[in-house]
């Protein structure tokens, strides 16, 4: 993971959209097409293999996208890690 929020438990990784097959934006080296093809391939099981575990061990997983707006993707994080008011209790 990129950013660990551990009290939270959630887990940030910042997906760049060549590495990890972005669906707006990837693409598809012409040299070398068929390692790419397996490399790309490999990182996207491992990507999924690694949400699976970690949400298993009791993490919340949040992808963005290298292309994301910054605000909006913290903003995204920043609604999981906030803590939130427990009921019947005053909130500060």
């Amino acid at each position: 993971m990129d950013i660990a929020f551990t009290r939270a438990r959630v887990a940030v990784f910042v997906d760049g959209c060549f590495w990890h097959m972005c669906p707006v934006h990837q693409t598809s080296p012409a040299s070398n097409s068929e390692w790419w093809s397996t490399k790309l391939a490999t990182n996207q099981a491992r990507d999924i293999a690694t949400n699976n575990h970690l949400t298993e061990s009791g993490w919340t997983v949040v992808r963005i996208w290298e292309h994301e707006d910054p605000e909006k993707a913290a903003e995204r994080v920043m609604n999981l890690v906030r803590p939130r008011p427990i009921e019947g209790e005053p909130s500060i």
